[in-house]
């Protein structure tokens, strides 16, 4: 299957580390696309199905939820089981099911399939660092991880793009059935090149899986029907079994030695202050990207393409900033370098926010190149720092949970975009913009903080 067992400090020897890099790169960028690409199709699926546009709308929540609620139990079969296994058999699983995806005839047949992509995508991303953490020496970590958060980045900001594309030349089957060849190459390059790593000798929490499947499904429906529907009691209810189950979970992994939900490892500081900005770094973004087109559009008056080309700028800035903030994470503290980037990025969102709606197309670019280069700046040193905290043992939990607070932090942001703009739809986007430079500046806290934590660390 995977090759010999790697070096943990040395990684692969060249050029195997090379092809688990592809493999490793591929499997991502398939995982994240197929996390946005569909909403771009949303309205062609729901009109050949004859279904509301609420009801297409499970296409896109159904793989979420997959997702979400699974990456803490793959983290931890893949420290069971071995990393490459599992993201074997994730990649596995997400290329058959985009297959069935893509030759569903009904809306219930494609959003089953689209569950099974999500827990295909899970054990993709659930693994996805630990991967790159035994892929690379220890002194170049900073670089695999600046170029894994670029391929992440970037993958979900085209996304929407990719999508159009596609549904330009092509019918709305072929936002999956692209994944069949592609997913298969993956995983003849990937079950030759991936590293094979040391395993844990413990059996799998099946209880904790679960009570962690209510906890986030319950919670995220519950946000979801609050928000988005009449029924606020019924929201609120659902909401209420989700923290309950959530509670549950952390009182039953509270003393384990390696819990699904690592405490063990949010007990460290430096790991806890990186999680606690990403989710504050990737809210804020999500405030940003999903009210930003209402506001372009709206406000300004500008049409769905120029939207997309508006848009454009805050990718590429963070394309070109992500892997050079990786290689300078190998050599300069994390927590500066976080703590600047958020910073940079907390000033974007605040141009953004105060920008006229005469402004013109140059004045809008330079505001979002801002918001990349500060994005891009924060990512990759937050992310190697979260990796290189955990005991290599654990990397797969740090895996997991780099992930868990990437969705997260992703689900509350668009989730608050919803809440501001039914509350006040005529400044809903002035807020969630406002919103989103306070998160940012409070990440950059967080990410200076954790600056004495890694002056002990390195002595």
């Amino acid at each position: 299957m995977a090759a010999d067992r790697v070096d943990p400090e040395e990684g692969l020897p060249l050029p195997q580390r090379y092809w688990s890099i592809i493999a490793i790169g591929l499997a991502i960028t398939m995982a994240v696309l197929d996390g946005a690409i569909a909403n771009v199709a949303l309205p062609t699926i729901a009109r050949e199905f004859q279904v509301d546009s609420a009801d297409a709308i499970w296409i896109v929540n159904a793989f979420q939820l997959a997702v979400v609620v699974s990456l803490l139990p793959f983290a931890a079969l893949g420290e069971i089981l071995g990393y490459a296994r599992i993201y074997l058999i994730g990649l596995a699983l997400f290329t058959l099911a985009s297959l069935a995806c893509a030759l569903s005839s009904t809306l219930l047949e494609l959003t089953v399939a689209r569950v099974l992509q999500g827990f295909g995508a899970a054990g993709i991303m659930a693994i996805n660092a630990a991967l790159v953490r035994f892929t690379y020496p220890s002194r170049l970590l900073g670089r695999g991880i600046g170029l894994n958060a670029f391929i992440v980045s970037f993958a979900s900001a085209v996304g929407p793009t990719v999508g159009a594309a596609i549904l330009a030349t092509a019918s709305w089957q072929w936002l999956f059935a692209i994944n069949v060849p592609i997913g298969i190459l993956t995983f003849i390059i990937a079950a030759k090149a991936l590293p094979r790593t040391v395993t844990t000798a413990r059996r799998f929490d099946f209880v904790s899986a679960i009570l962690n499947a209510l906890a986030f499904g319950l919670i995220i429906a519950g946000i979801d029907v609050t928000t988005r529907s009449s029924n606020m009691l019924l929201g609120i209810a659902i909401l209420a079994g989700g923290v309950a189950a959530a509670a549950a979970l952390a009182a039953r992994e509270l003393n384990r030695t390696h819990p699904l939900l690592p405490l063990d490892l949010l007990r460290i500081p430096i790991f806890g202050l990186s999680v606690a900005t990403s989710i504050c770094s990737f809210c804020a973004q999500m405030l940003a990207l999903v009210s930003l087109p209402f506001h372009f559009e709206g406000a300004m008056g500008r049409s769905a393409v120029e939207t997309g080309l508006l848009l454009t700028p805050w990718p590429i800035a963070l394309a070109i900033v992500g892997p050079l903030a990786g290689r300078l994470s190998d050599r300069y503290p994390a927590s500066i370098l976080g703590g600047v980037g958020l910073l940079i990025f907390a000033v974007g969102l605040a141009l953004l926010a105060i920008m006229p709606t005469t402004a013109t197309t140059g004045d809008i670019a330079w505001r979002m190149v801002i918001c990349g280069i500060g994005f891009g700046l924060f990512q990759a040193p937050n992310n190697r720092t979260m990796i290189a905290a955990a005991p290599r043992p654990r990397s797969g939990a740090a895996g997991g949970m780099l992930a868990t607070a990437r969705l997260t932090g992703q689900t509350l942001g668009a989730t608050l975009v919803a809440i501001f703009l039914a509350l006040t739809p005529t400044h809903g986007e002035f807020i969630a913009l406002s919103v989103g430079a306070v998160l940012a500046l409070a990440g950059a806290l967080a990410s200076i903080s954790r600056l004495s934590s890694e002056r002990r660390a390195r002595a």
